[in-house]
């Protein structure tokens, strides 16, 4: 985990927005899994479409910032043929917050 990334990629708005909704993304993407096929789970996972629908900011956009927290160890993907699902990296995150309490 490198901190500065990680600190640039909370820098925005939207970026941190997204990392909330994936907190509880049932409630904030209540069609998550729509492109799945049955039988076929990605836990937590939201697609790029959905999360760029609910942010209100282009696909392109949305593709960045989701890079850039991916880069950052914010969050994870998982691709299922032409759909990628993110989600939240909750290991970073706790050593995140450990850092916070320890170092800061």
């Amino acid at each position: 985990m490198e901190l500065i990334d990680v600190f640039k990629a909370l820098s925005n708005e939207t970026r941190l927005n997204i990392l909330k909704w994936l907190k509880e993304p049932e409630k904030h993407f209540p069609k998550q899994g729509a492109h799945l096929p049955k039988g076929v789970s990605i836990k937590g996972g939201v697609c790029v479409g959905d999360i760029q629908e609910k942010a209100n900011v282009s696909q392109s956009t949305v593709s960045h910032y989701l890079n850039m927290m991916q880069n950052a160890g914010l969050l994870e993907s998982v691709r299922y043929g032409q759909w990628t699902y993110y989600r939240r990296n909750e290991e970073t995150l706790s050593r995140l917050a450990e850092y916070f309490k320890t170092e800061i």
